[in-house]
C-alpha cells in the first residue's frame, strides 16, 4: 500500500520560482532513491477560517503564499529508508531551502482510501 508523506509551508510569494526550482531538484532526488511521485501545489484559495485555517498552520504572513505538497512511496519502510539516507546526507545537511522551514508542518500518512 502507497505511504504519502505530506507537507504545507508559508512560500514568500516573490519566491515563486525559486522554490519550483529546488521542488524540481527535490523530486530528482527523493525519486533516486525510491518515491513514485511528488507533487506540488501553490496556493490558489485558501479561505481565512474562524478557527483555524492553512495560512494559521504555517503562520503566513501577508507575503506569503501557502504551499500543499506530498511524496508517494510505495511503502512506509522506503520512505523511512528515504529519510534516513537524506539526514545521513552531508550534501543535504546545507540545504538551502526558499522558505522557512521552522513554519513548515508535514507528516507521514497511510493511504485509508485511494479511489
Amino acid at each position: 500500500m502507497p505511504y504519502i508523506e505530506g507537507f504545507v509551508a508559508a512560500v514568500p510569494t516573490a519566491n515563486k520560482d525559486v522554490y519550483l526550482k529546488h521542488s524540481k531538484e527535490a523530486a530528482a532526488y527523493f525519486k533516486k532513491n525510491g518515491a513514485t511521485r511528488h507533487v506540488e501545489c501553490w496556493g490558489d484559495d485558501i479561505p481565512k477560517g474562524k478557527l483555524t485555517d492553512f495560512q494559521g498552520a504555517v503562520k503566513a504572513k501577508d507575503d506569503e503564499t501557502v504551499v500543499f505538497s506530498w511524496i508517494e512511496y510505495p511503502d512506509k519502510a522506503t520512505r523511512d529508508a528515504v529519510n534516513k539516507k537524506m539526514m545521513d546526507d552531508p550534501n543535504m545537511s546545507g540545504m538551502d531551502m526558499p522558505f522557512d522551514g521552522k513554519r513548515m508542518i508535514w507528516g507521514g500518512f497511510s493511504v485509508l482510501m485511494d479511489e
